[in-house]
Order: structure tokens, then C-alpha cells, then sequence
């Protein structure tokens, strides 16, 4: 049977102040009067009735998204006691599913992207889950075709066309690091590399069988977990067990061994569309609203001789003015008040971290 996982347990802390541990980037609504995990969620139903939807999420965040998708069944939402990277975020509702249904085959999506077209996103995602069943022992990977040299994303070289069917889908060649520009213009030059979308299909017991083989100490505890599934036990097992797991991402503990030659059938389908990661102030601005001076705006503004600037505000009364700015992101919350450079978007998140290490969980 076909199941989607989408994997929202992103902290958003380049988003902050307005991303916080108690309201992560993918409950935010900005720019859309859709949250960004309502959003992943009406791509995959598309494709996957919502019954065979699922999410894993932060245990602190289960009543959130419960209540921002209401027709997903309560026990599809798995909290993690604590964050353990992707591996586990992959592996623990692989292992559910397992538990349930040796057969499953399940598309691995993220929380925090915006992806048009979305009719687009739905054929690859058949596509991949035909692939799937055609190649059991496949791993299917989504990689976007770049539309520019991007520098923060990691890329897919794709080797061979697969022979037979017409999914248009490709060996992979190798991932490939975060490039810096003159490797990255070279990549999409070359029209064989493609952004690694951190999106997958596979088999539930192929993935547990990779990490078995490359990561057995993840796969025992996720086998203990899972068999505790729907049990009395299950979340005292969860608590004392998930946080002994090894913190790893899919990408190094499966993929990039894989790519180097396991045996394992590593496939990549390319996905043509527009594809944005909103993972920072300046991407989520590509979702907002200009003026004529390009100043993006998700507040009520009086921005006098002021162009390039991102405004937001949590509180639709609050007014942002400024005079004279230029380039700048402002950000307004009941609690704090974010000021810096567009040019230091990337720095936000070194930000967070100071504001907690001097007050602690306070503005966190």
C-alpha cells in the first residue's frame, strides 16, 4: 500500500523571532492563508488519501499539527521525544508502517517547501511510487532541475536514463556537497546535476535493510519502537529509546554510501518545477507581497524613501514604519523585534542561539 511521511521537524531558526520551539516555520502562515505544512499536505492527498498520510514531528508540536490538519487521523501524527536528525525522522515512521504493513511503500516529503506546479509534484510522485513497485529494492530520490548555480543545497549527478517504462527517471552518478559558485554555474551548466530535494520513495523494508547494514544500532532501537507500536508500552519505549539513537541524516548513513557502490539501486526522478526552500528570511520573502520599491511586506507599513527591505509583523494592528532604509529585514513580534542587513539573513540563526544562550527559553 502507498503512504506519504511528511517530515516536519524542522526548528526554523533562521525564521526567528517570528519561527519559534513553540510555533516551528511549519505552522507559520505568512504569504499564504495556508500554513506551510497544510500546503505539503494538500500536494500529497492528491496522490495519497489522507488515511495513509502521516507526519513526524517534535513530541511538543503533536497537538499543533493535529489541530492544523484535522481530517489526519490522531495516531498518524509521531512525535519524536527529541530531535535525532533524518535518518530517524526516515526510519522510525518506516518502521511503523513496517509494523503494520510489510508491503508499504512510502513517499518521504518535507514540511517547509513551496513547489509549483503542484500537478507537476504529483506525477513525479506517481511516477516514483511506480518505480518503486517495479524495483523493490529500489531508493528513489527527488531531484529538482536547478534554475540557477544555488550554493546552499547539496546536488545529485545523475548517471544512465533507467532502461524500459517512461518514468524518465535516472541512475545517480554521486550527491554532491554544497558547491561554491564557480562549481555550482559548472553543475547546471553541464544540465546533469540536480538539487537534492531531501524527498524520497521507497519501500519501508528497503530502507530498514539499509539501515540495518550501515546504521544497526538506529535499526535495532527503531525495530524495538515500532514492535511496541499501538501497545500499552509504546511511549515509555519511545521515551527511553529514541534518544539513545544515533543522531545521523538519511543522506550520510544511506544515500551516500549507497552512491558509492553497496549494491544498493539508487534512481533519482527529476522534478521540473518551481521549487522554494523557506528556510530564511529572504526565501519566505519570495512568497510575500511588493511595493512598488520592492520592499516585501507581511505587516501594516508606512515605508517612506525605503526600497529592498522584508517586513513582517505577527500583529496585523502593529505598524512598521521606517525612513531612509535600505536592504534591511524587520521583524515584529508580540515579544521581540528583529533589525539586520538582508545581506546577514544567514546569520539569523547565530542570532537565536545568542538571544538562548543569554536568556535562556525565554524568547526561544
Amino acid at each position: 500500500m502507498h503512504h506519504a511521511v511528511i517530515m516536519a521537524g524542522g526548528a526554523g531558526t533562521r525564521l526567528w523571532p517570528l519561527s519559534r520551539a513553540t510555533r516551528p516555520k511549519q505552522l507559520l502562515t505568512v504569504g499564504d492563508a495556508r500554513s506551510l505544512l497544510r500546503v505539503s499536505f494538500d500536494r500529497v492527498v492528491g496522490v495519497v488519501p489522507p488515511e495513509r498520510v502521516y507526519v513526524c514531528v517534535a513530541a511538543e508540536h503533536r497537538d499543533a499539527v493535529r489541530e492544523a490538519l484535522p481530517d489526519l487521523p490522531a495516531d498518524n501524527v509521531l512525535g519524536e521525544p527529541c530531535a535525532r536528525d533524518t535518518a530517524n525522522a526516515v526510519g522510525f515512521p518506516a518502521a511503523v508502517l513496517h509494523e503494520q504493513d510489510p508491503e508499504a511503500i512510502a513517499a518521504f516529503v518535507t514540511s517547509d517547501h513551496l513547489i509549483e506546479p503542484v500537478d507537476v509534484f504529483q506525477d513525479s510522485l506517481r511516477a516514483a511510487f511506480g518505480l518503486a513497485v517495479q524495483r523493490p529494492g529500489s531508493l528513489v530520490t527527488f531531484g529538482v532541475v536547478p534554475a540557477y548555480p544555488h550554493t546552499g543545497l547539496g546536488y545529485i549527478e545523475r548517471g544512465e536514463p533507467l532502461t524500459g517504462g517512461d518514468s524518465g527517471a535516472y541512475a545517480v552518478a554521486a550527491f554532491r556537497e554544497k558547491p561554491d559558485r564557480a562549481t555550482a554555474e559548472t553543475y547546471v551548466a553541464s544540465g546533469r546535476y540536480l538539487w537534492n530535494s531531501g524527498m524520497f520513495v521507497w519501500r519501508c523494508d528497503t530502507v530498514l535493510a539499509e539501515l540495518a547494514t550501515h546504521l544497526p544500532d538506529a535499526h535495532r532501537g527503531l525495530t524495538e519502537i515500532a514492535s511496541a507500536w499501538q501497545t500499552p508500552s509504546y511511549q515509555q519505549v519511545l521515551e527511553r529509546v529514541y534518544p539513545s539513537l544515533p543522531r545521523i541524516s538519511i543522506d550520510y548513513a544511506v544515500l551516500e554510501p549507497a552512491a558509492r557502490g553497496n549494491g544498493a539501486d539508487l534512481v533519482v526522478v527529476p522534478l521540473p518545477v518551481n521549487w522554494l526552500d523557506v528556510g530564511s528570511w529572504p526565501a519566505l520573502a519570495e512568497t510575500l507581497d511588493r511595493d512598488a520599491d520592492g520592499n516585501a511586506r507581511a505587516a501594516t507599513t508606512v515605508l517612506v524613501d525605503s526600497a529592498g527591505n522584508i517586513v513582517v509583523s505577527d500583529d496585523p494592528e502593529h505598524l512598521v514604519a521606517t525612513v531612509g532604509l535600505r536592504d534591511m529585514i524587520v521583524v515584529h513580534t508580540g515579544d521581540a523585534t528583529m533589525v539586520c542587513p538582508r545581506s546577514a539573513a544567514e546569520r539569523v540563526k547565530e542570532l537565536a542561539g545568542a538571544v538562548r544562550d543569554r536568556f535562556g527559553e525565554t524568547y526561544h
